[in-house]
């Protein structure tokens, strides 16, 4: 090959050949000024990744690195970072330890019978048929720790939906009439059909009568705002208590009433005297349950409550 060379200072011009030689040499030459920069520019990157760059030491392994004291930083920052992990994950789990105590009670589940500060107890076998166990690396460990975050969090917002629940239902379930009105061990008239006394006829009792000597404290069956407290000319002294849902509780022939209209009195609360006003034969508390305005028999909701009671006394056994 030969390259000819003009210039307007040469007085004629210059020819160059270039042999087999010097081709193969310039191709030699080129590829050796490749690899040389190449290995300067690894050189520089290891150089800065032992340094204080995070970016290029998260793309350079620790064993890449010679320097002991590297090496012992990388794994300080490292355990530095999953131990504030881990601390998080711990502060998240006695929340949620806290909160599963109180759906607990929500839910009469004794303690002993779910004990939240006692690890469950686990096992099985060292070799399974997948093979033998695996140690985790630093990336499978950061990951597993995501992993239990998230479903710590999923777990407490299940939590306080059902604890929220729970509480609904229990408010629920003191605006129910499961107490007795008054403190007596039997009713002179039960609900349904019976002999009026004073007519001798076949009349339905939306009722139940509770016989007992006159100033007989009545309580509240259940919380809930008065919405009567008149005189009526059937039931006499009347005491009628809304509790939500639809459901309302009547109290007849009191010889006084203690709460007035717009009251707001609770479950068991003293609200009235037995006594024989409006149509009666004698002391005694005609007491109903109204639901959506339709009588409803009193005994189902007292019956109801007597065996929660009996149940909440087993369980304090």
């Amino acid at each position: 090959m030969q390259i000819i060379l003009m210039h307007s200072r040469f007085t004629q011009a210059k020819s160059v050949t270039l042999t087999t030689k010097h081709v193969l040499f310039s191709v030699f030459a080129f590829f050796f000024l490749i690899m040389l920069c190449s290995a300067m520019m690894a050189a520089l990157t290891l150089r800065l990744a032992s340094g204080d760059v995070p970016l290029l030491r998260e793309f350079v392994p620790v064993a890449t690195v010679s320097d002991p004291s590297v090496k012992d930083k990388y794994l300080k920052e490292n355990l530095a970072a999953l131990a504030i992990k881990v601390g998080e994950m711990q502060a998240q789990l006695m929340r949620l330890d806290a909160l599963g105590e109180r759906v607990q009670g929500l839910a009469g589940v004794k303690p002993e019978e779910f004990n939240f500060k006692e690890a469950p107890a686990r096992g099985g076998m060292e070799m399974s048929s997948r093979g033998p166990a695996k140690e985790l690396n630093m990336s499978e460990f950061q990951q597993l720790l995501d992993g239990m975050e998230k479903d710590v969090e999923h777990r407490s917002d299940f939590m306080n939906v059902v604890e929220t629940k729970l509480m609904g239902l229990k408010v629920q379930a003191k605006m129910l009439p499961t107490i007795q009105p008054v403190n007596v061990t039997y009713s002179a008239s039960s609900f349904g059909w019976r002999l009026d006394p004073f007519t001798g006829r076949s009349a339905f009792h939306e009722g139940i009568d509770f016989p007992a000597p006159t100033g007989t404290p009545i309580v509240a069956a259940a919380g809930g705002v008065v919405i009567a407290a008149e005189f009526h000319p059937q039931f006499g002294n009347m005491l009628e208590i809304d509790h939500g849902g639809d459901i309302m509780t009547r109290y007849a022939h009191t010889s006084r009433i203690y709460v007035k209209v717009g009251d707001i009195v609770k479950r068991g609360q003293h609200v009235a005297d037995i006594g024989s006003t409006g149509r009666s034969t004698g002391s005694h508390l005609h007491f109903e349950v109204h639901l959506k305005g339709v009588p409803q028999n009193p005994n189902k909701f007292l019956q109801a409550g007597a065996s929660q009671a009996t149940l909440a006394e087993l369980s304090k056994k």
